[in-house]
């Protein structure tokens, strides 16, 4: 493979959008790992990459979650948006731009797609009965409904599949249904759909599966559904929902699915709007512009079928492929939040490098859509193994005698140049092999020739050989040959540890981002000094991650709901007295109290503690009128560590009792209290 300045590609890359609804978490990686190595390995090959990402960022869920939370929809995707960018910065996902479906160029597009679909025929409407809260006047996705399975009789089953026996059926088959929102009987009751008839595009979605822009597994699936006959697609979703609003349509709004996957194309447009570059070639389906999709198997659906007939039947450019991955399990079972293997982004940062994670998945990602496991043992032996023990330590037995013996140059010349053209001979297999996506092969041969390095150095032992003054130009060479090895092995390794490649490139005086830049060797070449570029993982490290992630489902448990209102809770585990007496409860005076614009559920309340204010927001907005509470006493946590919210800084927590919404009452003391008496 040769570097050719005409063979340039313009690629789009994405990668599934998560869901604004919660936290990353390790499974989340496997894909982000997956597309990022992707897409830094065709940028060292020298093409212009666009690699692309945003949240999924609308949908019932997200409406009941911002108004359990007393803010609006935007103001909650927003801060979602905020902290998956964090995590994603930190794990070195190399995103161009990371948006949200919630934003104007998705509307624009959206619509234009829908209405082209319209004009085409695609477009039909239906009456459908479903479900109706009573008490909430809002319609019921299937998820929001649960009851008592037809078929065991398990409680507490969603309205379209029982997980205790695994049966499907008819959301009208559950027995005793509950509104999951407010806890009320639903009712049947009628609405308009509109659908997007899929059977209009079957011939075409048969031929794009049968291109080669599926895997076999995934064109098999395909088959069957075919056989079994695609059904209409239903597209719209009755008021209240956060959304798009349907053109043409009155409180209407599409269904989360139908814009989920076009924010691949509304990020693209923000990016080139934003750069002053053409968008239409990107969705002209007669151009050599490519675009290539990263998704889990669990979305495999909307991605085969869906999505490219929007595309056809809008007169846009199709995929070039969707590259679809298995799940993620932890020690061989799925991730478990009570065994603190459902391990947050966040958390799992605080203790190790990302670099050990995302080698890891490439280790075991392959081209298929077999579930990998992240096996603890297994991760922290093979990470202090391969990385530690094989490639970095190669530079580490070397770096050494550069510098003390030879003021941190390399030699003229190799000791081994035949060894050195092994490895650029296979430099293109390694990378046929990434871009095949079967990194698992491409580690491996990576590591066979790390250990073919390390022999080498061995069987010279220039430790030994130093000590003698004949042998010094022979020790030269030697590590200089070894250090350029290291180069060969780390730039093919760039793409997957990010972190240790920077670290590496600084060392080595030159930069790893160019898959070509190792055809030749280095030679009178100054380095850095060497400082480790790399740690071993300890079990302890492991253990604490897994108990803090214990930790974090805890601190995380929801208030549960029952008839829109707050159930109580049961009873938490024991604390001794000693860390009870550590709750500094203190009477104070609410000098000020005020609406908190964009929040449904909040009170901005100005305490005085005698002498010193706090500002603290107080979910108690249902039960009072600003006005009323001025001038009241109340009890209030005084040592409670501030929190950063969205609305400001929160100094503190005013007590409170009821089961919730207007029946909720602040604590007040008795009538002699004055402000910052302490509460015994």
């Amino acid at each position: 493979m040769e570097k050719n300045e005409q063979n340039v590609r313009k690629i789009l890359i994405t990668s599934a959008l998560p869901y604004a609804s919660g936290s990353l978490h390790l499974g989340h990686f496997v894909e982000h790992s997956q597309s990022d190595i992707w897409a830094r390995l065709m940028r060292s090959l020298g093409h212009e990459v666009k690699y692309l990402c945003a949240d999924d960022a609308h949908g019932t869920p997200i409406m009941l979650n911002a108004e359990k939370q007393g803010m609006t929809p935007e103001a909650l995707v927003d801060g979602i948006r905020e902290e998956h960018w964090r995590d994603l910065q930190a794990f070195g996902v190399s995103y161009d731009h990371y948006h949200s479906t919630h934003s104007p160029e998705n509307e624009e597009l959206v619509s234009e797609i829908y209405l082209k679909l319209k004009a085409a025929g695609h477009i039909e409407s239906k009456v459908v009965e479903q479900y109706y809260d009573p008490e909430k006047n809002m319609f019921l996705p299937d998820r929001f409904v649960k009851g008592t399975c037809p078929k065991c009789g398990a409680e507490d089953q969603y309205s379209d599949g029982c997980e205790d026996c695994g049966s499907t059926y008819d959301t009208t088959d559950i027995i005793n249904p509950k509104s999951v929102v407010s806890g009320a009987t639903p009712v049947m009751k009628e609405s308009k759909h509109l659908f997007v008839n899929l059977k209009n595009f079957e011939t075409m979605l048969k031929e794009w599966g049968a291109s080669g822009s599926l895997q076999e597994e995934v064109t098999n699936k395909l088959a069957e559904w075919f056989e079994a006959g695609l059904q209409s697609w239903d597209i719209s979703r009755d008021a209240p929902y956060f959304g798009f609003q349907i053109p043409e349509e009155d409180n209407k709004y599409f269904y989360v699915w139908m814009d989920a996957p076009v924010g691949y194309l509304a990020c693209l447009k923000h990016v080139c709007d934003q750069r002053g570059e053409d968008f239409a070639p990107w969705v002209d389906p007669q151009s050599d512009h490519e675009m290539y999709h990263f998704i889990g198997k669990d979305i495999l659906y909307f991605h085969s079928l869906f999505w490219p007939a929007m595309l056809h039947g809008a007169g846009m450019k199709l995929p070039n492929a969707v590259y679809v991955h298995g799940f993620l399990t932890v020690n061989g079972t799925k991730m478990s939040k009570s065994r603190g293997t459902f391990i947050k982004a966040a958390t799992y940062l605080e203790h190790l490098n990302p670099d050990y994670l995302r080698y890891y998945f490439a280790a075991k990602l392959s081209d298929g859509l077999v579930d990998i496991d992240l096996n603890m043992d297994d991760f922290r032996q093979r990470v202090n193994a391969d990385l530690v023990g094989k490639v970095v330590n190669i530079a580490s037995r070397c770096a050494g005698f550069i510098k003390k013996k030879f003021n941190s140059t390399l030699s003229a010349q190799l000791h081994n140049p035949g060894l050195y053209d092994e490895f650029i001979s296979q430099s293109d297999d390694i990378a046929g092999l990434f871009q095949a996506r079967k990194y698992n092969a491409a580690i491996r041969q990576i590591m066979a020739l790390a250990d073919k390095a390390n022999q080498y150095i061995a069987d010279m032992a220039p430790w030994v050989a130093v000590k003698k003054e004949d042998k010094l130009e022979e020790v030269h060479q030697v590590c200089s040959t070894g250090i350029n090895l290291f180069r060969v092995l780390m730039t093919w390794l760039a793409p997957v540890i990010p972190f240790t490649a920077r670290k590496a490139a600084d060392f080595l005086n030159t930069e790893l981002d160019d898959w070509f830049g190792i055809d030749q060797p280095l030679h009178n070449h100054g380095i850095n000094q060497f400082k480790p570029l790399i740690s071993r993982i300890e079990e302890e490290t492991l253990e604490r991650i897994i108990e803090q992630s214990k930790q974090d489902l805890e601190a995380s448990q929801p208030l549960s709901q029952s008839n829109g209102q707050l159930e109580a809770d049961p009873i938490s585990k024991e604390i001794d007295f000693n860390a009870f007496a550590q709750v500094d409860l203190r009477v104070a005076l609410i000098a000020d109290a005020q609406h908190v614009d964009g929040a449904d559920k909040l009170l901005q309340l100005t305490l005085d503690l005698g002498g010193e204010q706090r500002n603290v927001f107080a979910g108690i907005k249902a039960a009072y009128q600003p006005e009323d509470l001025i001038g009241k006493h109340t009890i209030m946590v005084a040592n409670l560590a501030p929190r950063k919210m969205r609305f400001g800084l929160s100094e503190g927590m005013v007590l409170a009792a009821g089961p919730g919404g207007e029946d909720i009452f602040i604590l007040e003391p008795h009538a002699g209290a004055q402000p910052g008496m302490r509460v015994k």
